[in-house]
């Protein structure tokens, strides 16, 4: 009997990106929804993340927190689902460099743009970023050759780095290039991506209004 897989999340955060990865994998998992004012602060969940941010899983007795982390821990749990590339692979190189750059310098430059904190230009040797204009060309470089990341395998990297583009193309901190648009309606596309989607939509009018752009 496998371990329960616990998912702690809000629907209006990062933790849509995990629902996804989760209907990917299709197993059964049981949802624990948090509220950002009380239940996320609370000692209970404090346990489970100290930061008191989702997303977080509990797989048996593992935690994993950082949507990055959980997307690439998922992977390898239940690598018949194909998530992740062999680990002799030769597209396990591109699959981490790219999931890892996209829960870095770019997850960095966008949120520094949308606070207008970019760093300036006499500094951005500073930030891991570099530069923002620097960062949205390499991660073109990524999905534009297509129609995956990993060549012909969606893995969970697409659906890590796809989930950030598109947000970024909906709230106006990423430009709408043709590749990016293309990339993201291909993954979009994907039964698992729609499920994933139609869960937490119904379940945004029962938590208290909030800005609809993932804040956690």
């Amino acid at each position: 009997m496998s371990d329960p897989l616990v998912f702690y999340t809000n629907p209006m955060s990062r933790g849509r990106i995990v629902r996804w990865m989760l209907e990917e994998v299709g197993e059964p998992y049981e949802t624990v929804v948090l509220d950002y004012a009380t239940t996320m602060k609370g000692s209970d969940y404090l346990a489970i993340n100290p930061m008191g941010k989702v997303p977080a899983i509990r797989h048996g007795d593992t935690v994993v927190t950082e949507g990055a982390a959980i997307c690439a821990y998922l992977a390898d749990m239940f690598p018949d689902r194909g998530l992740a590339p062999p680990s002799k692979s030769k597209l396990r190189g591109p699959y981490y460099r790219w999931l890892f750059f996209a829960a870095g310098p770019l997850e960095a430059a966008v949120t520094a743009k949308a606070l207008g904190l970019l760093a300036p230009a006499d500094k951005s040797t500073m930030a891991g970023y570099g530069t923002f204009e620097d960062t949205i060309e390499a991660l073109e470089t990524a999905v534009k050759p297509g129609p995956y990341i990993c060549g012909d395998q969606f893995t969970a990297a697409d659906l890590y780095v796809g989930s950030h583009i598109g947000w970024g193309m909906q709230f106006g901190t990423i430009e709408k290039r043709p590749a990016f648009e293309d990339y993201v309606a291909r993954i979009h596309a994907r039964p698992a991506a729609a499920r994933a989607a139609e869960i937490d939509d119904a379940l945004i009018p029962e938590q208290q209004p909030a800005n609809p752009q993932p804040a956690a």
